[in-house]
């Protein structure tokens, strides 16, 4: 399968005018599974396609309290309103009610962490989604969050975990462990924030052979030049970047 950056004008209002246009394009690949019936015809490499598409997941990044605007978080990224939360839960949703298996990644860091810059170990950051508090509570829909795996990370105090996968010292999370275990293949990544645990995730995701699709139009991130560079650091390791469904 190849990789690209898609143009908005490559994408479509509708995901079954999609997979009908763009049989076996990157994103009629991601999203032609969840209206194949709306399709005239259904022929036997569009089965196929529906098929391969069941190993799909959607991995939402740290969308936490701490990171957004609309909660006055402590270590809050641009765009992140309440507009945008609202956008994240109603593609999830979408995701969600056509099947597709849901994770949330979670930063969960013990008050000693090393990344807070209070804690005089080098970190940078204020304390943010410590556990136990407010600030670390994830802003998915309760219906949702219901129906989906929290993957929590970074609790070893002495070490940071940017990528869903496993933290700076190389300790996995669950999440490499139950995509394995349910024969993931295809990963549809968003969240918070694009050019720090975003981008950690998609490498990571990219190193372990996963297909990746970014959607970029719902991740935020710290600063416009450290964002362009993590999309393309993502697009060069191999992961489709799309801009809007």
């Amino acid at each position: 399968m190849g990789y690209w950056v898609m143009d908005k004008e490559d994408s479509m209002d509708t995901v079954h005018g999609i997979v009908c246009r763009v049989r076996y394009g990157v994103l009629g690949s991601l999203l032609g599974l969840v209206s194949l019936t709306s399709c005239i015809k259904l022929d036997p490499e569009i089965k196929e396609l529906a098929l391969q598409l069941r190993k799909t997941a959607v991995v939402i990044v740290d969308l936490q309290r701490d990171f957004t605007q609309a909660y006055k978080g402590s270590l809050a990224v641009p765009g992140s309103d309440q507009n945008y939360i609202d956008s994240v839960n109603e593609v999830t949703k979408y995701f969600m009610d056509k099947g597709f298996r849901i994770y949330a990644t979670q930063d969960w860091h013990p008050a000693n962490h090393i990344s807070f810059k209070v804690n005089g170990r080098g970190g940078i950051w204020p304390v943010h989604c410590q556990q136990n508090t407010p600030g670390a509570d994830i802003l998915l829909d309760k219906e949702i969050l219901d129906n989906a795996i929290i993957v929590k990370k970074g609790m070893n105090p002495d070490y940071d975990s940017y990528s869903g996968f496993k933290d700076d010292n190389g300790a996995e999370t669950i999440l490499p462990k139950e995509l394995k275990k349910h024969g993931i293949r295809d990963l549809v990544i968003y969240g918070i924030a694009t050019d720090y645990c975003v981008k950690a995730t998609v490498l990571d995701a990219r190193a372990a052979g996963f297909n990746v699709y970014v959607l970029s139009s719902y991740c935020r991130g710290v600063a416009p030049e450290t964002i362009k560079d993590a999309l393309a650091a993502m697009s060069k390791a191999g992961a489709a970047i799309i801009p809007a469904l």
